[in-house]
């Protein structure tokens, strides 16, 4: 059986444009549909007293709110297998706890009592920065949202740390039937002249030639499992981030891969993938690798 995509649910508007993303991919990919409020009200306002009608003010949030989202994602497509629950953890925790058993995770860029001034929530970048299945954040202008660009955009890294994003890449463009641009950016450092050791001409040219090889490795054996997918292939000069970011305003969804160190229970999502979950164009997805 396919894990269910698992969607966190808030009740702010940030969480319902996320339900409605959601159910078109679990529609694409043919899984089922979780939606997860997580609430600590029992902890807080206990429990009703034995045999009253009333119930605690919380309890009914956010009974009504994983009903309403998941009322708003059967209209969307009924198709859709669609389930719901409170879970009583605190909302990153929970999350986290159920990406264990997800094809993979999926959250607005803000939660419900963000500071309006925000750039993307604590919950969302918790989960995206520690979850050990993929985490889509999503964000972005209308374009990218609605997937009109028929196109994905995948920031390639080494084969060691970025394989599970280029395979998840594929996957999502063969199911939308898409374009696929693998992007790899490079730079020359300034210290390097044609005189060091290892360059034979232009230092620019050599590095660019580096990441040209890099891009062809990483995309070998994917393409020979996805034959079906087109792919463009980009080597671009500048720094990630800003190469990638530029590049998200014609994409309908961005994926890069980021290190999961054994044993190590911090943040880890990098500098790249940081800036891109705060500024990107189009929804994100964050795809770990074990390192």
């Amino acid at each position: 059986m396919e894990l269910p995509l698992i969607v966190g649910v808030d009740g702010s508007d940030s969480s319902l444009v996320a339900v409605d993303w959601a159910v078109d991919e679990a529609a694409r990919h043919g899984l089922p549909l979780r939606l997860v409020y997580a609430s600590l009200w029992e902890r807080y306002e206990g429990v009703a007293p034995s045999g009253s009608a009333e119930h605690p003010s919380e309890e009914v949030l956010a009974d009504n709110i994983v009903g309403s989202a998941a009322e708003r994602a059967r209209r969307r497509n009924p198709e859709v297998k669609v389930s719901a629950e409170v879970v009583p953890e605190e909302a990153a925790s929970a999350l986290l706890l159920e990406g264990h058993n997800a094809s993979a995770l999926v959250t607005g860029s803000r939660g419900r009592g963000e500071l309006t001034g925000l750039l993307l929530g604590s919950v969302s970048l918790a989960v995206a920065a520690r979850a050990h299945c993929p985490v889509i954040v999503v964000r972005g202008d209308k374009a990218g949202l609605a997937g009109i660009h028929e196109r994905i955009l995948l920031g390639a890294g080494e084969s060691t740390t970025g394989g599970e994003a280029v395979r998840f890449a594929f996957r999502e463009a063969e199911a939308r039937g898409c374009t696929l641009d693998a992007v790899r950016a490079w730079r020359c450092p300034a210290h390097e002249t044609a005189e060091h050791p290892l360059l034979t001409g232009d230092p620019a040219h050599f590095h660019e030639e580096q990441a040209s090889a890099a891009l062809d490795a990483v995309l070998q054996d994917p393409m020979a499992d996805h034959p079906g997918v087109r792919v463009r292939r980009h080597t671009v000069e500048g720094p990630a981030r800003k190469v990638l970011l530029s590049r998200s305003a014609a994409a309908d969804l961005l994926i890069v891969g980021a290190r999961r160190r054994h044993g190590h229970f911090g943040l880890q999502l990098g500098r790249v993938g940081h800036a891109l979950l705060h500024h990107a164009q189009c929804p994100v997805a964050i795809v770990p690798q074990r390192v």
